[in-house]
């Protein structure tokens, strides 16, 4: 809002206020002075000067005999045995320290080499029931064949054949999750091919 809107308005709003204003205090004036009453009976307190006794209760406190108790008797004394130290040396009794010759390990007669071995399973989960065949009562199985790489890991995992085409995708998703230790030649490990497994679907009773 403008300025000159807002002293438009306000200046007077501010005229009308201070004219009210006079016109109440000038009512008030002309109402000349209020008589008051002083003829009202003035108001007494009185405090009672009487006490009212107060009967206290005291409680015996004398206490109640003790009955007399015989101490437990002191526990028995326990004689400490010395040991009788040996009179022979620990040389004559151990004896003489065995010489041995030493071994010649020479390079040659050490070999740090792993026996060959095939691939080994190390890990398997089991598959997830397919819901459908569940449903439906179906068991069966599936053979599955699938390489394994140097690092243990199944690959080029196919089914060959599957008793039920419910059970090919479950089959495949469990075996990606198998652990093998993998196949050793010569110390070192290789790739193992041809793997082949079947897996068995039954439901329980």
């Amino acid at each position: 809002m403008p300025i000159l809107m807002r002293l438009l308005i306000g200046i007077p709003l501010g005229a009308i206020v201070a004219i009210l204003l006079f016109l109440v205090m000038r009512a008030l004036i002309a109402m000349g002075d209020v008589s008051i009453d002083e003829k009202r009976d003035a108001v007494r307190v009185d405090i009672r000067p009487e006490v009212e006794e107060v009967t206290v209760m005291q409680r015996d406190m004398t206490p109640d005999k003790v009955k007399q108790v015989d101490p437990p008797p002191p526990p028995p004394e326990i004689r400490k045995q010395k040991s009788i130290q040996p009179t022979e040396s620990l040389v004559n009794i151990g004896g003489e320290i065995p010489e041995f010759e030493q071994p010649d390990l020479s390079k040659s007669d050490i070999s740090f080499n792993v026996s060959d071995r095939d691939a080994q399973p190390m890990v398997r989960i089991p598959p997830v029931y397919p819901p459908r065949a569940a449903e439906q009562g179906v068991q069966g199985n599936c053979i599955m064949n699938f390489d394994v790489s140097p690092d243990g890991v199944p690959i080029n995992i196919r089914a060959s054949s599957c008793t039920s085409s419910l059970f090919e995708r479950t089959s495949i998703r469990a075996v990606e999750k198998w652990k093998y230790a993998p196949k050793i030649v010569d110390g070192a490990p290789v790739s193992r091919t041809g793997v082949v497994t079947q897996i068995d679907y039954q439901l329980a009773d």
